[in-house]
């Protein structure tokens, strides 16, 4: 626990030293003020608009989507963990309202759509030619690192405790789960999606992130 009495470490980087960039991409009160947001390097001073429209073309080809029906308190969190892996959106299906306290503003960051049932958003992934993919720990689901997800997909999550819904599991195409060898039954939700996005990262995207260059 830090002390009153001890140096606060700041997030960012501090005002642009010197002539500032021509570059319309950069936001001047940023470079004025300095950016203690909280992304890459390679967006440092960048406007929000020009940072959302960079991720547009870096998306990948999986979708992810949550049930919320509960008003499931990890839905913030699936955001924030879509947003790092670059999905190419989220999905809310159920009520329209999510808290985002967990999301930490990357929402700003991300594409989020809203169906109101589960036969819409299985309708919408049919007619988007998307493999639907649902994660439960479920009879008859498969490991996820047993064989390789679909490179254009849509990995079904759904809340904490009760999990997916009949109907979403209906509205599935493939079944995973995650391994486990301990003696609880399942995982945070929020782990659980991380876990097997980066699954899908590690068999179809490059080595090297483009955030990173």
């Amino acid at each position: 626990m830090a002390h009153d009495d001890e140096p606060r470490l700041e997030v960012g980087v501090e005002p642009w030293p010197g002539e500032w960039p021509a570059d319309e991409r950069y936001d001047p009160e940023l470079l004025a003020e300095g950016d203690r947001r909280n992304v890459v390097d390679r967006y440092r001073y960048w406007r929000l608009d020009a940072i959302v429209a960079d991720l547009e073309t870096r998306r990948h080809g999986f979708h992810v989507a949550i049930e919320n029906w509960q008003h499931d308190l990890n839905i913030g969190s699936i955001v924030r963990t879509a947003n790092a892996f670059a999905a190419s959106a989220v999905h809310i299906i159920g009520k329209r309202r999510w808290n985002r306290r967990g999301a930490m503003v990357t929402d700003r960051y991300q594409r989020i759509e809203h169906h109101e049932t589960t036969d819409a958003f299985a309708d919408w992934a049919r007619d988007a030619g998307l493999v639907v993919v649902a994660v439960d720990n479920t009879e008859g689901s498969v490991p996820v690192d047993a064989a390789p997800l679909p490179e254009r997909c849509v990995l079904l999550f759904g809340q904490e405790g009760p999990g997916l819904t009949e109907a979403a599991m209906a509205a599935a195409e493939r079944h995973v789960q995650i391994r486990q060898f301990g003696s609880t039954r399942s995982i945070n939700a929020a782990a659980a999606a991380a876990i097997v996005m980066h699954e899908w990262v590690r068999v179809h995207a490059p080595a090297h992130p483009p955030s990173v260059e």
